[in-house]
């Protein structure tokens, strides 16, 4: 599909889309807890239908209603021996961990850009675990075995958080006792703050985090048993979609937008911090966040922890008078495209010029922004960034693969029209 987005001033008021990142976790959780959890405000991307079908594959009852998600579980007992974890990189390194808890053989697979993602992880540390584990050559597929035995063990977090995130699950979940997840390099903390917020919301055995160095499950830590009662847990809504409509607002409207939670611990939330540094005018308020477009100036912000928000945060600095500076560009390597370079591509076919300076990016903006025709490569965040860059745009930004954003935010393009911008869609 293509999308065409016209120069548009937007207004109105938009509700962000459920946190994938919280209705995975909580997907997760509700496999490992036991008992019926209804799941309120449930994600609908891609990813989302994804780990839904993933703890269906490893016993779980899923029956969807018209707002809610009802899950049914007696912990992993999984009914085949293939859990597909479609594009999701969260779902394919938290759900391994987690399915590793079974005596079952079974096959991790995925499709799209995750088949191109590394995953030799889990074939070094697996296996200190008491699971057998084979990949191909670093690559999906993974053929695990279990079950994983909760041990001390040492692990690097600098390419993603979510391998430990599945190693927090599973080893409370196999009731884990005097043991310790030493951690070194841990990239994205407040990932692994949203895993430890859902495990207590869920009453799972959360370990003693030792300042995100190490997480200790101690002996004395009676288990908690699966609750059979009904529990209710309502999915927040989504900072990193959600950022991408405060852009919005920043760059070419007056607009608010509701269902963000200002005390979450999601990373993305961080944008917030960007906007300021960059002057866009901001009132934010417990229920609600209005943002209007004005006069932008270049910023300095570190990604690290945040790595999502370099696409957002690039439509942003094009509009920003200036060089804005952006920390953490090795995090983007191994996403849905080479993030970095795929920013630097597609902007510069719209006239921004995009640098990298070691782990620093450079975005020149103020110089205006201009009509073109641009390809996200298949990646969600790319076309949402294009998009929202076209706001502002002297012509139309025409957007090929356009239904990438179906993998974390499918009502995108909708919610972007429903704030008066100008749009047409088209077959490729």
């Amino acid at each position: 599909m293509q999308v065409t987005v016209s120069p548009s001033k937007i207004q109105g008021t938009i509700t962000a889309p459920a946190s994938k990142s919280a209705m995975q976790r909580a997907c997760a959780a509700s496999l490992l807890k036991g008992g019926k959890t209804v799941l309120h405000n449930p994600g609908v991307s891609d990813d989302d239908e994804a780990a839904l079908d993933i703890i269906s594959q490893l016993g779980a009852i899923v029956e969807k209603e018209k707002e809610t998600v009802i899950i049914s579980s007696q912990g992993v007992q999984p009914i085949s021996q293939e859990i597909n974890c479609g594009e999701s990189g969260l779902s394919a390194r938290m759900f391994t961990s987690v399915a590793a808890l079974s005596q079952t053989p079974i096959t991790v697979t995925g499709r799209g850009s995750l088949v191109k993602r590394p995953f030799s992880f889990f074939t070094d540390v697996l296996p200190q675990l008491g699971v057998g584990c084979a990949s191909n050559n670093g690559l999906l597929p993974l053929h695990i075995k279990g079950p994983l035995q909760p041990r001390d063990i040492a692990i690097d977090g600098s390419l993603s958080s979510q391998f430990l995130t599945g190693l927090l699950f599973a080893f409370s979940a196999a009731k884990a006792a005097d043991v310790t997840i030493t951690v070194h390099n841990l990239n994205s903390e407040p990932y692994i703050a949203l895993t430890l917020q859902v495990m207590k919301k869920f009453g799972m055995r959360v370990p003693v985090n030792q300042d995100y160095q190490s997480f200790y499950f101690p002996k004395e830590s009676s288990p908690v048993s699966a609750a059979q009662t009904s529990f209710t847990y309502p999915v927040e809504g989504d900072w990193s979609g959600g950022a991408f409509l405060l852009v919005a607002g920043a760059i070419a409207g007056d607009i608010v937008v509701k269902g963000l939670d200002v005390f979450s611990t999601q990373a993305d939330k961080a944008v917030l911090q960007a906007l300021m540094k960059s002057g866009a005018i901001l009132s934010i308020e417990e229920s609600k966040i209005e943002v209007r477009k004005s006069r932008l100036k270049a910023f300095q912000f570190d990604a690290t922890d945040c790595p999502d928000l370099f696409p957002p945060l690039v439509a942003l600095a094009a509009y920003c008078e200036g060089t804005t500076v952006i920390e953490g560009v090795h995090r983007l390597t191994h996403k849905e495209s080479n993030r970095a370079l795929t920013l630097q591509e597609e902007f510069a076919k719209m006239g921004v010029e995009i640098s990298f300076q070691d782990d620093l990016m450079l975005v020149r903006g103020g110089n205006g922004v201009n009509g073109a025709a641009v390809h996200c490569r298949h990646d969600h965040r790319i076309a949402m960034a294009c998009g929202v860059a076209a706001l502002g745009a002297s012509s139309d930004v025409s957007i090929e693969d356009a239904e990438a954003v179906n993998k974390s935010y499918p009502q995108f393009w909708e919610h972007i029209e429903k704030l008066s911008a100008t749009l047409s869609t088209s077959k490729q």
